[in-house]
């Protein structure tokens, strides 16, 4: 039995279909709506306030949902679906407790500029402000986590507003954008007629084309720079810039180091890459920017997880920072050539213009030591399992083809040192917010927009409880999504911080009353398999890939493990604790 997973049906006749003009309520206008923005899969969990909603949902062939079994549930899977598609992901929750179960879904595509439109229903509109049941101020409550949010008090302006919310929330920084429809909206009705003109607003206009002194300022940089560094971050993901920033890094010979929401931007086997710079990052990377004398960000944001000490950061370099959002360029590092811009399209303005860096042969020399001397290393054994050692067969036997998604903690940056990816949109993970739950629907939502590729969901024993209960959908519409558990029965990176910060001090972190995974994999409907050595390991991760449908692999690893290196809070990115490498 196949993945049933939908299929884009977007042809001209169900358009034309679409796009009749009539007299139908809110809801349908909603429904119809959200087909011509070109969406082909909605997320999402009925109530009260979104009834009218779904009722019009019923019998209507064209139009996908998929009901989750939580709120977070569904938010996360339209993150995945956006993060691994590059489209808009769609949610749909109730009014009250409905919405707020959104709230760190929100706040998780805010940090990391995801592209989402979430809809959720509310009271009618005579009963807002009187804390009626289930109300909330929903769009008071996301403000400060959204791009825009709209209340729709008319059913006239419905159409209108969902044409809008998708073009903000899909320009310049991408992010979420919240549609909050009274149930009397819903359910009134109007002459549709479809919104599908270019959308104007006043007063936002994001600047996609940089100025080009600045970029004339960068390639005379270049030219002069002896030891230059980039930096690569989302903004190349999501702008769709990772073969300007191939040919780039070819023109210019600059070495390149990707942050963690960068991976998959540039490719891992290139001879300039460095791997993952900051906390858990390469000694290279790290090295490097360090001692670099020209750093050129492209399209990251310079968080504390990169930059450690901010007094302490590239000391010797002159800052380039390429950003669509003004707001980043300056806000925690000092820039002396800002560009403002689309990536993509600074990247191939500065194509024509850039040379290779002439000065930098002896820098070049230096970057290839280092990685050869000291590479990211681990003590392995043939007694218990390592975890670095099983993402490295999950590498090994995907040939870095895979789309992972992660939740969050040790087995996340496991996952980030280990696995290599060759392709953009390829690495599914909470940075920014750091949001553990997201990792297994995120990949349901990775599945249903990229079927056709292998999709493996790492998850820590912690995180996997947060919202195991997807496994259901997974079951019900036969995801094929391979769910690998990396076992360690305790909140890993919270155990780690407590042995080298806080001497030992183990504080509520056991999770060895977890439940058998196995057991819960089955009592959905999901096969399961467990592995504690290196053949059971191969064995069972086999059968996962050769089972049509979805498989939970619990891998049971030693619970003392570390990621190394580690930057400690306060200290400079180069002065990282190696682990085994040290010892």
């Amino acid at each position: 039995m196949g993945a049933q997973i939908p299929e884009v049906r977007s042809t001209d006749e169900l358009r034309e279909r679409w796009m009749k003009p009539e007299v139908i309520s809110g809801s349908e206008i909603l429904l119809r709506s959200l087909l011509l923005e070109g969406v082909d899969c909605v997320f999402g969990y009925p109530g009260g306030a979104v009834l009218y909603i779904y009722d019009a949902m019923y019998g209507f062939e064209d139009f996908k949902h998929v009901l989750t079994r939580h709120e977070q549930g569904a938010i996360h899977a339209a993150d995945g679906y956006a993060r691994a598609s590059g489209k808009v992901g769609v949610c749909i929750a109730t009014s009250g407790p409905g919405a707020t179960n959104l709230v760190t879904g929100i706040a998780t595509a805010y940090m990391d500029s995801v592209p989402l439109v979430v809809i959720t229903g509310n009271v009618n509109s005579s009963l807002i402000g009187s804390d009626a049941f289930q109300e909330a101020d929903i769009t008071g409550i996301t403000m400060p986590i959204t791009k825009h949010s709209y209340l729709v008090k008319d059913v006239k302006d419905l159409a209108g507003i969902i044409h809008e919310a998708f073009h903000i929330a899909n320009t310049g920084r991408k992010g979420p954008v919240l549609i909050d429809i009274p149930k009397d909206v819903s359910a009134n009705k109007t002459l549709f007629e479809p919104s599908t003109e270019p959308v104007i607003l006043r007063g936002y206009n994001p600047r996609t084309v940089p100025n080009k002194l600045q970029v004339d300022r960068l390639a005379q940089a270049i030219q002069e720079a002896e030891r230059p560094m980039i930096i690569a971050g989302g903004g190349v993901v999501y702008s769709g810039g990772h073969e300007a920033l191939f040919e780039f890094v070819e023109k210019t010979g600059i070495p390149i180091t990707t942050t963690l929401l960068g991976l998959g931007a540039f490719p891992s086997g290139h001879e300039l890459w460095t791997g993952m710079p900051g906390m858990h990052g390469t000694y290279t990377s790290n090295m490097a920017i360090q001692q670099s004398d020209l750093l050129i960000n492209i399209g990251a944001r310079f968080d504390d997880r990169v930059t450690g000490k901010l007094d302490g950061f590239a000391p010797h370099a002159k800052i380039v920072h390429i950003d669509i959002d003004p707001a980043e360029i300056g806000k925690n590092i000092a820039t002396d050539i800002p560009i403002v811009g689309d990536v993509k399209t600074v990247l191939e303005i500065a194509n024509k213009e850039v040379g290779r860096a002439e000065r930098a042969d002896a820098w070049r020399d230096q970057i290839k030591q280092w990685k050869q001397e000291k590479p990211y290393s681990y003590t392995d054994s043939d007694e218990v399992l390592k975890p670095q050692w099983v993402v490295e067969l999950l590498n090994d036997t995907t040939k870095g083809e895979a789309i992972v998604t992660t939740d969050v903690g040790q087995h996340q940056m496991w996952a980030a040192q280990y696995y290599k990816f060759n392709q953009p949109r390829s690495w599914v993970t909470s940075g920014g917010l750091g949001t553990m739950g997201f990792g297994f629907p995120s990949a349901i939502g990775a599945q249903m927009a990229n079927p056709d590729r292998l999709v493996i969901s790492i998850n820590g024993d912690g995180g996997m409880q947060m919202c195991s209960q997807e496994l259901a959908i997974c079951a019900i519409n036969n995801i094929p999504v391979k769910i690998v558990i990396i076992n360690n029965e305790v909140l890993g990176m919270v155990r780690q911080w407590q042995e080298l910060i806080y001497e030992n001090r183990y504080s509520h972190i056991d999770l060895a009353g977890s439940p058998d995974f196995v057991k819960l994999a089955e009592a959905y409907g999901v096969k399961g398999l467990r592995a504690t050595n290196k053949e059971e390991a191969e064995r069972a991760w086999q059968e996962a890939l050769d089972t049509p449908g979805p498989v939970v692999v619990e891998f049971v690893v030693r619970k003392d493990e570390n990621v190394y290196p580690m930057v400690p809070q306060g200290a400079t990115i180069d002065q990282m604790l190696m682990g085994d490498a040290e010892e």
